[in-house]
């Protein structure tokens, strides 16, 4: 049966002669596609073959033309069309010819021409007849298998649109602020299931395969449509509002959908609330997808993740694999208002998206389950912002963004991290509820609409009551506090860095310097909203910093003054003069005068300024020596992660003294607590997160203890026939260990391939890739990229870059990645995050200039890639703040460990 017979007699139009396209070109230049033509709803009929991994599909378009125009232009890539056909608004034909469709495939458009004029002001139907491959990579409609214990494989379909690939699955207006309607019908066998955005209704065809009518969808953007057909087993439950929440896995898989779906449940009531917005659809399908590239994507209604950021088995999750698991679930429910139901008007601003969902990560996990901590990790997310943001190949959050490549890297750290720690900033500044009704009132305002950056700034300066604002109306109270925000948010989302604020003393005042965290000669300016505390008042004190120098009046009376209070803002501090020294002692005498987050706070710019030779590195490893007595587990981690970088750097460049005077520091000097440690998974979460790091930590540095408790644990795993469950927390440190024989390193490659846990496969991964031994490595990563069978290409980039962290294997990382360089843009294409993994992952390890001149040459041989990518200056940079970091601080390094041996 032709499917396009679905929409009635006007579609059979094959025999009729075609229109001859000898004097025609396309009509269209631009990337992004004209404005003259709006869709307003799409019905949708697709039938996939999972037997010979292909489908066909027909897509009616319900189209509004504003000005008079033969052509319509939307997106296409990779799609057979076979049949086109333009119907006027009571779906009689303009034309009784074949419409000619040409193709733009480097701006992947099509566009159709009516021999009759559409008329501006009416609207009409597209129809369009195609066909296309299941796709081989993680981008628009896929395919994916999984194993059965048994060894059967399996075949599903499943899709991913974001940001540019719903073109990839059928013709469509493929840009954000195209939203529209969708009606979705999807024909399949009876032993499979297909799932969309919205709730089903299923007929039985003749032919026995059963036809699934999905109901109409709210207004959306087309990179928010989902469907995927499979025969996965769910688990369900209902909200407090009647929202229908279900957890789609593989069925040998079902029993670890269980947490995800309490977590699911609980979350969604909490930004109900929150947002006081109700959850728009009747339901929302979580579903853990064999592979996939990124870690989740929030289609409306239809959630799909990679099975580490679902799946949660009590036996082999970690601490830290629960929490992932929750913020990640978190990450997306926010998305279904903060992108789905307001969503930014084009990719420059896709921080309006990423930067809260990340944000709101922390608020929903903090409220809902306090006792994973969460807050503990939201300095570590600012401080990889900040990371980022002191390289001169940074970019302002809202960022240019044209071409697929470059939309793709705009899903990056600046995005996410610093979007989120700007609105933690912002939060602090308005206060939480102003914060809160401000976003109410966005979210209100742009429901089923784009919106920009502005439109953000102006709701949260918007002064008016909940009953003018619902009433449509703009009501600014206070024009200059609005004029006022606008200015000071500008200041961080339009400009590129970080800012570095330099504090003195000068009798009873504090001076003030900004300028931006790297050596520029251009003078940046912020509007910073300074906080600070001193030893003589409990309270903290608030001041909006707007000019490039500036003071206040702290008092003769005081001793230390701490600015940047529990890292609420984003930017470093450094202190002149005696200011550091002052803090020193201060952590020395009583460190818990200051927050763990202070503290914390602290470590971070002591030794982010001794990369900048802003400080000396032994006065950062001073400030360090209070650790001894640090009982929380953020600023004890921050120190030790300092300490666990320099030490692996010296052992990547083969200094033996200096590696084995840092290791014998590291290990005597925390002692006590890596002694405390119990090879269990008891505590709570911030004692079970210490546990993992400090244990990993002390066996790499070859500790006796720790490496024979370690190798008799994974001697009665492996007699057992892995029956006995190791505790989770200590896991991946214990297969690391055995990973060094030969014989554990084979027998941990078995089990891998028997696991029907992912996170626990990750950790074997993890161990295979720490092996000293060359040979192994190199068919490791080798079999790995060629094959995909063992390992899957989804797994790639991560493997890359643990063989990368290895040194052992840092250099061999480099060597396939410059080898197989084609394979694997192939494989995870060009902007996307596992090319940018693996770029800035093995990239990250040199620390010479022969080194940034091989990686130069390399990215110069491939130029007309490397050129579209910002990645690449970013794996530039990276290396040459290495190098400088070796030239100011390695001879210093040496000295001070020298007498702390001594």
């Amino acid at each position: 049966m032709r499917m396009l017979l679905l929409f009635g007699p006007a579609t059979c139009i094959s025999e009729q002669p075609p229109l001859n396209t000898g004097s025609l070109s396309f009509p269209w230049s631009h990337l992004r596609l004209p404005e003259n033509i709006v869709p307003l709803h799409y019905h949708l009929l697709l039938h996939p073959n999972l037997t010979i991994l292909s489908y066909i599909g027909t897509v009616r378009i319900e189209l509004q033309v504003q000005n008079n125009t033969n052509w319509v232009v939307l997106h296409s890539k990779g799609l057979r069309i076979t049949t086109a056909t333009v119907l006027d608004q009571n779906l009689a034909h303009l034309s009784d010819q074949v419409l000619p469709v040409l193709h733009n495939p480097t701006h992947e458009q099509v566009a159709i021409f009516s021999p009759r004029v559409l008329t501006g002001g009416q609207k009409y139907f597209l129809l369009l007849e195609f066909g296309a491959e299941l796709g081989e990579g993680f981008y628009g409609f896929y395919r994916s298998t999984y194993r059965t214990s048994t060894g059967e494989t399996r075949t599903l379909a499943s899709t991913h649109f974001e940001p540019t690939s719903a073109r990839m699955a059928f013709p469509c207006f493929d840009e954000p602020s195209f939203k529209a309607n969708y009606s979705i019908s999807i024909r399949r066998s009876p032993a499979h299931t297909a799932l969309s955005n919205m709730p089903v209704q299923t007929v039985v065809l003749d032919d026995g395969l059963m036809e699934d009518h999905f109901a109409v969808s709210v207004r959306m953007s087309s990179y928010l449509v989902a469907f995927i057909v499979c025969d996965f087993r769910s688990v369900s439950a209902t909200t407090a509002s009647g929202v229908k929440v279900s957890v789609y896995a593989a069925p040998e898989k079902w029993e670890q959908t269980h947490y995800a779906l309490k977590a699911a449940v609980k979350l969604l009531e909490f930004y109900e609330k929150y947002f006081n917005i109700s959850y728009p659809l009747p339901k929302q399908d979580l579903v853990a997808i064999p592979d996939f590239q990124s870690g989740a994507m929030e289609n409306w209604g239809l959630i799909t993740f990679r099975e580490t950021s679902l799946l949660y088995d009590p036996t082999t999750s970690s601490a830290s694999d629960r929490l992932w698991v929750t913020k990640v679930i978190a990450h997306e429910l926010a998305h279904q208002w903060f992108g789905n139901l307001v969503t930014m008007k084009w990719w420059n601003d896709i921080w309006l998206n990423e930067g809260f969902a990340t944000y709101m990560e922390y608020i929903s996990v903090d409220t809902t389950y306090p006792k994973l901590r969460v807050e503990d990790y939201l300095l570590d997310t600012c401080f990889v912002a900040i990371g980022r943001d002191s390289l001169n190949s940074s970019r302002p959050i809202s960022s240019v963004a044209e071409s697929p490549t470059q939309i793709k890297e705009m899903f990056d750290t600046v995005s996410y991290n610093k979007g989120a720690c700007v609105l933690h900033m912002l939060r602090h500044y308005l206060t939480d509820q102003v914060f809160q009704i401000g976003i109410m009132r966005y979210l209100r305002r742009y429901s089923y609409s784009n919106a920009r950056n502005q439109d953000l700034w102006d709701s949260l300066a918007n002064t008016c009551s909940e009953e003018e604002f619902t009433s449509g109306g703009h009501c600014y109270s206070n024009s200059q506090s609005h004029l006022d925000l606008t200015t000071m948010m500008n200041t961080w989302t339009l400009q590129t860095g970080v800012p570095l604020v330099t504090v003195a003393r000068q009798g009873s005042r504090l001076v003030l310097k900004q300028e931006r965290f790297l050596r520029t000669t251009h003078p940046y300016l912020w509007h910073i909203p300074l906080t600070y505390r001193t030893d003589t008042s409990t309270s903290i004190h608030r001041h909006l910093m707007t000019t490039l120098t500036d003071s206040v009046e702290v008092g003769e009376e005081v001793g230390w003054v701490k600015v940047n209070v529990d890292m609420a803002g984003y930017y470093l501090v450094h202190y002149d003069g005696p200011g550091w020294d002052d803090l020193i002692q201060l952590l020395k005498d009583n460190h818990t005068a200051l927050s763990f987050m202070d503290r914390t706070h602290l470590i971070h710019n002591a030794f982010q300024l001794t990369t900048a030779g802003r400080l000396s590195l032994d006065k950062a490893l001073d400030l360090i020596g209070y650790l001894r007595s640090e009982s929380h587990t953020v600023p004890l981690l921050q120190g030790l992660a300092y300490l666990e970088a320099f030490y692996r750097m010296v052992e990547r460049m083969d200094i033996p003294d200096l590696t084995q005077n840092l290791s014998t520091y590291i290990l005597w000097y925390f002692r006590g607590v890596i002694d405390r440690q119990t090879w269990s998974d008891k505590g709570s979460v911030s004692e079970r997160r210490l546990r993992s790091e400090l244990l990993s930590l002390a066996c790499h540095l070859g500790d006796l203890p720790c490496l024979e408790q370690a190798q008799r644990s994974f001697t009665h795993w492996l007699d057992s026939n892995s029956t006995l469950s190791l505790p989770a927390d200590v896991t991946e440190t214990v297969y690391s260990v055995g990973a060094q024989e030969d014989s554990g390193w084979a027998s941990l490659l078995h089990i891998y391939t028997l696991s029907l846990s992912e996170t626990h496969k990750h950790k074997i991964l993890s161990a295979l890739a720490s092996s000293r031994d060359t040979n192994k490595l190199h068919r490791y990563v080798v079999g790995a990229g060629s094959r995909g069978e063992v390992i899957r290409t989804q797994d790639l980039d991560s493997l890359i870059v643990m063989v990368a962290r290895n040194p052992k294997g840092h250099h061999l990382a480099w060597s396939c990645v410059q080898k197989y360089w084609s394979t694997l843009v192939d494989k995870f294409q060009l902007g996307s995050f596992s090319i940018r993994n693996i770029i800035i992952g093995t990239t990250g390890q040199f620390f010479s200039t022969e080194e940034l001149t091989e990686v130069r040459v390399f990215f110069e041989s491939i130029h007309e890639q490397a050129s579209q990518l910002r990645v690449t200056q970013v794996a530039m940079d990276n290396i040459q703040k290495n190098i400088l970091w070796l030239q100011r601080n390695l001879g210093t390094l040496r000295s001070w460990l020298d007498q702390q041996i001594d």
